[in-house]
């Protein structure tokens, strides 16, 4: 399979080294990007891969596939459904069992939807792409921590967004409307600006997360423009919009497999020192900080007082359950 725009010399099979004795969970597990990554590191030999998702059928198939050529790998599907908090919670202190995990994919996101609040009552969007991920790392970080202080340890958080974050609005996160109808009737781009904001929020929660607990490495990235059903389940004009989109930026759409790349290569492949803790990447494998920079709202991406803002908010949503 030929590379894609960065790292233009990353081969997954090659070069992610040996992930003999390490845990790994995987939001988002059962198709798309996240079967892709769970796939690729399985390869590896880690010790267990935990991932979650709401098709058991897909689940089943997928475990099937790997343990056909990798019988050794541990592997656990957890029943997880991101639009309920409770759920997310029940569905780790049901089925994580292990002591340590030393590498967090947040894959799982939905894109461009129309109005809808989620169980807990908040943005459908910001509901499953943020708090349902931030529920997922808040619950394993101890276990996360506890891990990065064991010898030779490693510990990596990755948040999956888009470059579709610039989308967001004005202000960047629209936290008063958040839990409203209000945020939901927007003109023609509402979806996509409520698209926007929960990916700088994946943006935004790295960085706070690298900033507060330097021990663990956390990234987020884009993992390019991805043939999967988020896209291929979408509207006429938001297909359209995303192909115009994509001639606009010079992106091509890649396969799953590919797609996975980027995510993999920050969470596997990469040199512990060779990753910015906070940073962003593109595929693959490329640091952008000057993209955030150029962002519209006035410190973008970057914010700090923006990211902090989003942590406390979080951590207050996240306490209730």
């Amino acid at each position: 399979m030929p590379a894609i725009q960065g790292h233009v010399n990353f081969n997954p099979d090659k070069d992610i080294p040996s992930l003999e004795g390490k845990v790994i969970f995987v939001t988002g597990g059962t198709a798309g990007i996240g079967a892709s990554t769970v796939q690729l590191l399985a390869v590896h030999n880690p010790s267990h891969i935990y991932f979650s998702g709401r098709n058991a059928k897909a689940s089943d198939a997928l475990i099937a596939s790997i343990h056909a050529t990798h019988p050794k790998v541990g592997l656990t599907f957890v029943p997880m459904d991101l639009t309920s908090l409770s759920s997310v919670k029940t569905a780790l202190t049901t089925h994580f069992t292990h002591t340590r995990l030393d590498i967090l994919v947040c894959n799982a996101g939905i894109m461009a939807q129309q109005t809808k609040l989620s169980a807990d009552g908040y943005e459908i969007q910001f509901a499953v792409n943020h708090l349902g991920n931030a529920m997922v790392t808040t619950y394993l970080l101890p276990t996360m921590l506890a891990t990065a202080k064991t010898s030779g340890s490693d510990v990596r958080i990755v948040n999956l967004t888009s470059l579709g974050y610039g989308l967001h609005p004005g202000d960047g996160i629209l936290f008063d409307e958040l839990d409203a109808h209000s945020v939901q009737n927007r003109f023609f781009m509402g979806p996509w600006m409520r698209y926007g904001q929960s990916k700088l929020a994946n943006i935004l929660y790295a960085a706070e997360l690298a900033r507060r607990h330097p021990e663990v490495t956390a990234v987020s990235v884009h993992p390019g423009v991805v043939n999967t059903d988020l896209v291929y389940t979408q509207t006429f004009i938001n297909r359209t919009f995303i192909r115009i989109t994509n001639v606009f930026m010079g992106e091509k759409a890649l396969e799953p497999e590919q797609g996975a790349w980027n995510p993999v290569w920050c969470a596997a492949a990469a040199k512990k020192e060779d990753l910015k803790n906070g940073g962003f990447y593109v595929p693959v494998g490329l640091e952008s900080s000057d993209d955030l920079k150029k962002d519209k709202l006035a410190g973008g991406a970057e914010s700090v007082a923006l990211a902090k803002k989003l942590w406390e908010w979080t951590d207050g949503i996240l306490a209730k359950v």
